[in-house]
């Protein structure tokens, strides 16, 4: 499987951030990709970057601002869908999504044939400075998703879900090949190298591929870090973007590594979830 991750900025002007989008979709095709990623609300600017209350529609109400949302399927999905199938590759996106009143953090999945699989939405929500992004989202309530694409079994842990280790151990019990992290990660937002160490252990515990897909650029409020990367399973750094310019990061991922890792070798195997799982866990002095 050839991987290829799309590290981007994005400005007000969304007509031209989608045909940027669609471009290094070309792009990617062009040079072999297999699956391509893009960071989180790839397509728009990041919106809970300000308050809810920064958008006039929303200042008298609790709503989010859902007309900055979009359905899915909609134009964006629509689009992609018919450019995944004439160039034979798998998307992985990501967009504020409108369903009713509700608003989500949501990754569509299309196949290589073009055929929208699912929409893994952001099951936890956060709300910091910088990202208030409990004024945008609802918590999904659906299950963490493995989708059987063309290229393989993929996860998707949407920015902030990568931060639950049971959540990526349920993507592994599903036995994903790869998870990919559309993200959106300020620069200097956490401790040097732990976005890294994050995601290298999450690998070799869970014996699957990551790609993070970062934003880079400065907005309004964040100048996002960039530095996209890809793991494999036994937690090695085996491509990088750069911090500061917008690329396409490619890497070759030879899926064998998953069955041959330590994880689906012995850590998965000797699990004793009866003894930690639904209340189990018994602490002694």
């Amino acid at each position: 499987m050839k991987l290829a991750l799309i590290q981007c900025s994005a400005s007000e002007d969304l007509h031209n951030n989608l045909a940027r989008g669609l471009k290094s979709l070309e792009t990617a095709a062009e040079s072999g990709a297999d699956i391509v990623v893009y960071p989180e609300l790839a397509f728009t600017p990041f919106y809970p970057q300000h308050k809810r209350g920064h958008y006039p529609e929303c200042q008298n109400t609790h709503l989010p601002p859902l007309s900055l949302a979009e359905e899915i399927p909609g134009h964006t999905t629509d689009v992609f869908c018919e450019a995944a199938q004439r160039l034979g590759v798998v998307v992985v996106l990501n967009l504020y999504a409108r369903v009713g009143d509700q608003g989500f953090d949501a990754s569509p999945v299309i196949d290589a044939d073009g055929t929208l699989l699912g929409v893994t939405k952001m099951m936890h929500v956060t709300q910091y400075e910088g990202f208030y992004e409990q004024d945008y989202y609802t918590v999904a309530g659906q299950q963490a998703s493995v989708y059987q694409t063309e290229a393989g079994r993929i996860g998707v842990a949407i920015c902030y879900d990568r931060h639950y280790f049971e959540y990526l151990r349920a993507l592994a019990l599903q036995k994903a090949d790869l998870v990919v992290v559309p993200q959106a990660g300020a620069l200097n937002e956490w401790p040097e190298g732990l976005f890294e160490a994050e995601l290298r252990v999450s690998a070799f515990q869970n014996g699957y591929y990551m790609a993070l897909a970062n934003r880079v650029g400065k907005e309004d409020v964040l100048t996002f870090g960039g530095g996209s990367f890809i793991v494999d399973p036994m937690g090695n750094v085996i491509a990088r973007a750069s911090e500061t310019k917008p690329s396409m990061l490619l890497a070759n991922l030879d899926l064998k590594q998953c069955d041959e890792s330590y994880a689906r070798k012995l850590f998965l195997r000797d699990r004793r979830p009866e003894m930690y799982e639904g209340g189990a866990v018994r602490f002694h002095n």
